[in-house]
């Protein structure tokens, strides 16, 4: 009898672990922020991409808290028309270059090639762009192709529209200028030009990182992700360069969330790829002597 008992009674205790361990997991994404003389607690949640938003649902108490909040702060806040026309141009080489020029005749082949294949675009339209803008699109594609991206149910943006619906201020961190810096120039254009060539030489170099990174943010682990990043062996175009240019980002949002955080019940949601890590958000925050927790730890 006792025999028995203990096997039902170990049973239960596994059956309950399997069921609470991916809430335990899940509430690693959403942290509460106190502390320094805030007015208010201020919630931060890691999002990614690549994740679809039904993946909200599984994180314990975001939507209860996120109606406790009166502003949603994000990385960049402004959509309208202005905004989007100067993407869009920043995406355009100067008239005095043209790709081709940065590229011997095979090479440039190679690129051409793969980007009319997976992006349907015409040889005049590739060489109007600029390489960091190619680049990500390509790399867009391939999340599409192997990963199931959907861009539509992206959880990404999700608060933000809802805050855009209800009236509820949004806060961007970077203005357009930053946003149009981060996006297309930040790195050197002949780099821009190796990295283009490289995506389209080694595809599943891509798929390999971003799966890697959405396994580590679906189980809560945000330094995984940066160590993902960072690491040798990562030779993906998302890469160390790339990391370190976020780093010191961060150091600048750090600044900018002051007033926010102080004054209380913001709603901060984020990339997570920017949160973890030694030198990411969560880190320096908490240097700077905020109380940074997990919620339903």
């Amino acid at each position: 009898m006792n025999t028995l008992s203990h096997r039902i009674h170990r049973r239960f205790v596994v059956s309950l672990f399997v069921v609470i361990l991916p809430c335990l997991l899940h509430a690693q994404l959403l942290y509460e922020i106190s502390g320094n003389g805030v007015k208010a607690k201020s919630y931060l949640l890691a999002t990614y991409p690549l994740v679809n938003r039904t993946f909200l649902d599984t994180i314990p108490n975001v939507f209860t808290i996120f109606s406790r909040c009166d502003k949603v702060i994000t990385e960049f806040a402004v959509e309208d028309y202005e905004a989007i026309s100067a993407l869009r141009k920043a995406a355009l080489l100067p008239d005095s270059t043209v790709l081709k020029g940065y590229y011997n005749q095979d090479d440039y082949q190679t690129v051409s090639n793969a980007l009319i294949l997976t992006l349907g675009m015409s040889v005049e339209q590739l060489s109007r762009m600029k390489p960091s803008y190619l680049t990500e699109l390509y790399r867009m594609a391939l999340m599409k192709q192997y990963l199931g991206f959907d861009e539509e149910r992206s959880m990404g943006s999700f608060f933000e529209q809802v805050a855009q619906q209800t009236k509820i201020p949004v806060i961007g961190l970077d203005d357009l200028g930053e946003t149009l810096y981060m996006t297309f120039d930040r790195e050197p254009f002949e780099y821009q030009c190796g990295e283009l060539l490289q995506i389209v030489r080694y595809p599943e170099r891509e798929v390999q990182l971003e799966r890697s990174l959405r396994s580590s943010y679906l189980r809560g682990s945000l330094g995984d992700m940066a160590f993902a990043i960072e690491s040798p062996d990562n030779r993906s175009t998302l890469s160390y360069s790339d990391y370190a240019v976020y780093a010191k980002r961060n150091l600048q949002w750090v600044k900018r969330l002051h007033p926010y955080l102080k004054e209380g019940k913001a709603f901060v949601t984020l990339n997570a790829v920017c949160l973890g890590g030694d030198k990411g958000l969560i880190a320096l925050l908490r240097k700077e002597g905020y109380h940074v927790r997990r919620v339903n730890k």
